[in-house]
């Protein structure tokens, strides 16, 4: 009888798959997890056999799936409307040792709704239902199909060498689970020890990830490409260019810990850290910590890209390689689809993409692309997240451009830094500009020895000379000089704080730019464009003003005027740069896009004064264009008119942000990110509840990122069209080419479409200036800028 049980229905053109199938798989994932996380101290020291637990929660999760209701379900009948992860308990007694079978209870109770704290959770849902109510609501249940069940289940566990007991037949299964579920909750409603509730919280995320390795037929890779052989081929490449390991990268790869690096743009700072990673990982697999995977974390979505696709160029592994942001099917979409294909090759480059998007969430890759803030999702836990913990637990993380003048992010990343290196995680801190006092920080936050090197015996050529101008980057002399250099022939970037100033300065420069170079000659980048708009400008700019075109002797004269979102996401160079006034370690990226490789003499860097003004919800406050704090700006400003004329010695420009930092604002900035470290520790990294649903903190959480998407009103039938291409993901995936991200203060002119679930704005729109505003809905005439 029981090879006729399903686990799973007919679906995305698979066939149903049979319950004892569907367990031995999860079963094997699980092997397969355990290999490639290795042994997590923290969870060892509290529950030896963790993995044996996780193997053996996973073979009895899906377990009570055995009743004719749940089976009718599965072909097509009504809902259930039971849990049959509540009944898959009655035979975890097949575990002879009573605090392993507790771990496994929860392990299986817990992989798919939270246990406590919500209406839906399983203690709401069964916790005060009688034994006589249970049996009433888990009728009928076939007991020789139960005993039989049993049976199996202990044989399998038998032979996979897991501790276990046979079951007699005819037990009362709907009682055992009645009395496991019982004694969970009494383990864990009222509160556990936190670390014990930490582990119990990473044994929920190993079994939910060999639960889904399982069900989509997915195995994780158990290969770490990142080790000796790639960096003895690393320097072999370097040795082949003529050139030898610079004493920064020799001292990186030496180290056997965390590291913190502070090295120019330019400088070889990327191959520094996977010259370290290549070291952490070897010795921690040694060490028994599995198959470790590294995480290589930046700021924005291009430059995750751009790094995506050299990592997996330079390691000729592009399967091992993961892109794991908000936008990652879009990635894997561009790169597998030309503007020119039709729809029939981008639905199938769509259903792809999305395949390969699915990969990553799976965790099946070895090596991650990623953004910092994706690693606080982990905190979040429960079924949709405790998964990215396990996957963090024994890894290599290396953090390139960790801003510090976000006090609050920044005390958040710190903190989840702190929870990552107690589940055996090192780190690697990399950045052109690293105050000594974010140094502190991150030594005080990590408890292991954190070394510090960096490239200031490598004596680089001056890439920059300093000119500072008293006036707005907006005003007629700036116009005026920036034409001038058009004129000479040179290409120009220009950085604005604000969208607004951007397309302003934009169309009085543009026309100059075309005329005198060619249609192609001008270009404006920002965050409000459509998303397939904005990749194609992001190519035009790499194409045109590459350093690969510096060392090939192949420059192009030309305008490209942007917001911030050009700091550190491409590798462009240009002639000289025209910038408003900003904090330091954001004027310190922008000046790396000038004279980027030291090809030329010391390239102009124009900085202009900056206008303050306050901002909506910061009352009291000042800003520089309405973005950058006064305080460190106005400090920046300083020091730079200070050295007006002088090349910038880029190993002084510590020495500048050391000053800053220890200023009035400093002290209050260092308050205010271990404030906010400290604050994300206890709410979200708390585990004394493990089980509770954190449905609000997920939603305090995405609060962090204000911002949203919409599509245009004109858009809403190719919008609609789009989705009609493809079913599910793929659909929505080729919808995104219309969404332009917003702040979050634009969602009051918005509405919201319930039959699309997207936002739409009435805004004015051009593929060439992105959204230049939102009207006020419902408000005819009335517009607010972007």
């Amino acid at each position: 009888m029981l090879h006729t049980v399903l686990a799973k229905s007919a679906q995305y053109g698979r066939r149903p798959e049979r319950l004892t199938a569907h367990l031995r798989a999860a079963l094997e994932a699980a092997d397969l997890v355990a290999r490639r996380t290795g042994r997590i101290a923290t969870a060892a020291g509290i529950l030896p056999g963790f993995w044996e637990a996780v193997r053996l929660a996973d073979l009895l999760h899906d377990a009570g799936k055995i009743p004719p209701g749940f089976q009718q379900m599965l072909t097509g009948g009504p809902a259930w409307g039971e849990r049959h992860e509540v009944l898959s308990l009655a035979f975890t007694p097949l575990i002879a040792d009573a605090e392993v079978r507790a771990w496994v209870a929860a392990g299986i109770a817990t992989h798919h709704r939270p246990l406590t704290n919500s209406p839906r959770a399983l203690a709401a849902l069964y916790g005060t239902a009688p034994l006589t109510e249970w049996r009433a609501r888990f009728a009928p249940l076939d007991q020789a199909m139960a005993d039989e069940l049993a049976a199996w289940l202990y044989r399998t566990a038998d032979g996979a060498g897991l501790p276990a007991q046979s079951l007699p037949a005819g037990s009362d299964w709907i009682a055992q689970a009645h009395t496991q579920l019982g004694a969970l909750l009494d383990r864990f409603e009222y509160g556990t020890d936190p670390d014990e509730g930490l582990v119990a919280v990473l044994l929920q995320g190993a079994v939910t990830m060999a639960d889904h390795l399982s069900s989509a037929h997915a195995r994780p890779h158990l290969v770490q490409p990142m080790g000796p052989a790639f960096a003895a081929r690393l320097e072999d490449t370097i040795k082949a260019k003529g050139y030898t390991l610079r004493p920064h990268q020799q001292r990186a790869a030496a180290i056997d810990g965390h590291l913190l690096l502070r090295s120019r743009t330019g400088s070889g700072k990327t191959e520094a850290s996977w010259l370290w990673a290549c070291r952490q990982t070897t010795t921690m697999q040694t060490a028994g910590q599995g198959v470790p995977r590294v995480f290589y974390t930046l700021p924005y979505l291009a430059s995750i890209n751009a790094n995506a696709d050299r990592t997996a160029r330079e390691l000729g592994a592009p399967e091992l390689v993961g892109v794991a942001h908000g936008r990652a099917a879009a990635y894997h979409l561009a790169n597998a689809a030309c503007p020119e294909d039709g729809d029939d090759k981008r639905v199938s480059a769509a259903r792809k993409a999305v395949a390969r998007q699915a990969a990553t969430r799976l965790f099946t890759e070895t090596i991650r692309i990623t953004t910092p803030y994706q690693l606080l999702r982990a905190a979040l836990v429960g079924p949709a997240h405790a998964s990215l913990l396990v996957d963090a637990a024994n890894s290599v993380f290396i953090m390139d451009e960790l801003h510090a003048y976000d006090t609050k992010r920044l005390g958040y990343i710190l903190a989840m830094m702190g929870l990552l290196e107690r589940l055996g995680g090192r780190f690697a801190i990399l950045s052109a500009t690293l105050p000594d006092a974010l140094a502190d920080l991150i030594t005080d936050t990590l408890t292991q020895t954190v070394t510090r090197t960096d490239d200031a015996d490598s004596n680089p050529p001056a890439r920059h000379r300093i000119r500072t101008r008293p006036h707005h980057l907006t005003d007629p002399a700036a116009v005026t000089e920036i034409t001038d250099r058009l004129h000479r022939g040179e290409s120009v970037l220009v950085i604005a704080n604000n969208i607004r100033q951007a397309q302003h300065l934009y169309d009085q420069l543009a026309p100059t730019a075309r005329a005198l170079h060619g249609p192609a000659a001008a270009t404006m980048l920002h965050s409000r464009y459509k998303r397939r708009d904005r990749s194609r400008l992001e190519q035009h700019i790499t194409a045109r003003y590459s350093t690969d075109r510096t060392r090939a002797g192949q420059r192009l004269p030309g305008l490209v005027v942007s917001t911030q979102v050009l700091e550190v996401s491409m590798d462009v160079d240009f002639d000289v740069l025209f910038t408003a006034a900003a904090d330091l370690e954001a004027l310190a990226q922008r000046f790396g896009r000038a004279n980027r490789i030291a090809a030329r003499p010391p390239a102009d860097v124009i900085v202009h004064a900056a206008h303050y003004s306050p901002r909506n919800n910061a009352p009291g406050q000042w800003f520089a264009d309405g973005i950058y704090p006064q305080a460190p700006t106005q400090a920046a400003w300083r020091i730079l008119a200070a050295h007006d004329g002088q090349p910038v010695d880029e190993n002084e420009i510590t020495d500048w942000l050391n000053t800053i930092y220890a200023t009035p604002w400093g002290t209050t900035w260092r308050e205010e990110v271990l404030h906010h470290r400290d604050q994300f520790a206890a709410t979200f990294l708390d585990f004394t509840y493990p089980y509770d649903d954190r449905t609000d903190l997920a939603q305090r959480f995405d609060e962090l990122f204000d911002g949203t998407e919409a599509i245009l009103v004109e858009d809403r039938t190719a919008y609609a069209a789009a989705l009609d291409q493809a079913d599910g993901r793929p659909g929505l995936l080729l919808a995104d080419d219309y969404l332009i991200p917003l702040p979050a203060n634009t969602t009051p002119r918005a509405h919201y479409d319930e039959d699309l679930k997207v936002y739409i704005v009435d805004g004015q729109y051009s593929s060439e200036h992105g959204l230049t505003n939102v009207r006020n809905a419902g408000i005819p005439g009335r517009s607010a800028s972007t």
